[in-house]
């Protein structure tokens, strides 16, 4: 007889440490695009898609296709010691599509928190400077350089330090909460009065739409405003896409969005459709910063990965993913929009593409969180068969990360379900 949910909860907690914290407490059985199903045969429709991994679904057939082809070749050379054409290719195509129009390249890792680390070192090396600033409410992994970097303490720093030096923070801009971009700017010309000589800062470092910290959009004047600043002090200007790229805010990379680019973008998540690959793209002379030997890893774009990936680029076109998201995300915030009269703890909903946020606050009074509110929303949601992320420094944003592939039906079915959560949940708090 197959194992039981409750019996693997069991198993769970007795075999694995707490720290790995599990949202949901059933197992998944078999996935399909953006429907899931547990051991126990219940169906749920998909909103987190691994936390932005499966932009194409689960189990795309191309992508599938991709893996058993490449399954029948090799599957491990070590690309650092027999070097194979599909990673070369796979960067040649991120080079071609990454914003701008200088020459770059591109290596490729394994996870978003890697990549991130080897983005500073990569900065530090062609700089020669220390210093890195990044912002409130980011997030860039948990290794000890992404826990630095990250702006939210609970429950990614607590009890981990010291950190790495020379990592500094600034507000970053949130009109909901009070900070416009002019204050961000200023005060980053702040830290360079009091912390650190802009001439020893390597890199700035942000996320063009803040994930774990709430989506909140870095405005367009903002982004201007660290390009001038770096382009003023000699610092780098590294844009975090790890959870906005590839199709997910209506553009092949949110960077996209603006009239500026960065001089290193970090790529992770939905870049191999749920295969393990991660990677950094710059300008060509500032990627050639290391000497050989200073960049790698064991499985640094493994070869099933990037065979994912170069999928996962063919799906993004041929589906015109990045016109579905555009479409999508509309369809969701025009029905969040038009809850509100009948919702009124929804504050705000914001975001680009399908990259699409809810945030919720205390009644007539729009800067009082609702981490409350918030979480019997997604409890009741899975509840019903909707699979929802929080997110946000107070833990009062769900975030919407549907499969860019879901199908016009399921999708109009997890509005339904939005709908009468957010009204029943709403009824009950009155």
């Amino acid at each position: 007889m197959s194992a039981s949910n409750a019996d693997l909860q069991q198993r769970k907690n007795a075999a694995t440490p707490r720290g790995v914290g599990v949202m949901c407490d059933f197992y998944a059985d078999r996935a399909l695009n953006a429907e899931l199903w547990d051991i126990e045969g219940r169906r749920f429709i998909d909103f987190a898609a691994g936390i932005a991994v499966t932009n194409t679904g689960h189990r795309h057939p191309k992508i599938v296709a991709a893996l058993r082809e490449q399954l029948d070749r090799f599957t491990h050379t070590a690309y650092q010691i027999v070097p194979y054409a599909s990673y070369v290719e796979l960067a040649e195509k991120v080079n071609a599509r990454a914003p701008g129009k200088h020459a770059k390249k591109t290596a490729f890792f394994t996870t978003g928190a890697e990549a991130v680390e080897n983005a500073i070192k990569i900065a530090r090396a062609a700089t020669g400077r220390p210093g890195v600033i990044a912002f409130t409410g980011g997030f860039h992994g948990r290794t000890m350089m992404g826990m630095a970097l990250t702006g939210k303490v609970a429950p990614y720093k607590v009890g981990f330090g010291p950190f790495p030096s020379d990592v500094f923070h600034a507000p970053f801009p949130n009109p909901l909460h009070g900070v416009t971009a002019a204050d961000s700017l200023k005060a980053l010309e702040h830290l360079f009065k009091a912390d650190i000589d802009p001439q020893r800062v390597a890199a700035i470092i942000f996320e063009p739409v803040q994930g774990e910290g709430g989506f909140y959009p870095a405005p367009a004047e903002f982004v201007r405003g660290l390009r001038a600043l770096c382009d003023t002090y000699g610092i780098l200007l590294i844009a975090d896409e790890v959870q906005t790229g590839f199709a997910r805010t209506g553009k092949l990379f949110a960077m996209e969005h603006y009239d500026i680019v960065p001089d290193l973008m970090t790529i992770a998540k939905s870049l191999a459709g749920g295969m393990p690959l991660s990677g950094v793209v710059g300008r060509a002379d500032v990627m050639d910063g290391p000497a050989p030997g200073g960049l790698g890893g064991t499985y640094a774009g493994n070869p099933l990965a990037i065979a994912a990936a170069h999928a996962v680029l063919d799906i993004i076109d041929s589906e015109a993913l990045c016109d579905r998201a555009a479409a999508f995300g509309e369809r969701l915030k025009a029905k969040l929009t038009a809850l509100r009269a009948s919702v009124p703890q929804i504050a705000d909903v914001r975001g680009p593409g399908a990259m699409i946020a809810v945030e919720f606050s205390k009644p007539g009074a729009p800067h009082e969180p609702d981490a409350a509110f918030t979480k019997r929303v997604q409890t009741r949601a899975l509840e019903r068969g909707l699979l929802l992320l929080a997110c946000g420094v107070y833990s009062n944003v769900i975030r919407f990360l549907f499969p860019l592939t879901i199908e016009e039906k399921v999708f109009d079915e997890a509005l339904a379900i939005l709908e009468d959560v957010l009204k029943e949940t709403a009824s009950i708090a009155a």
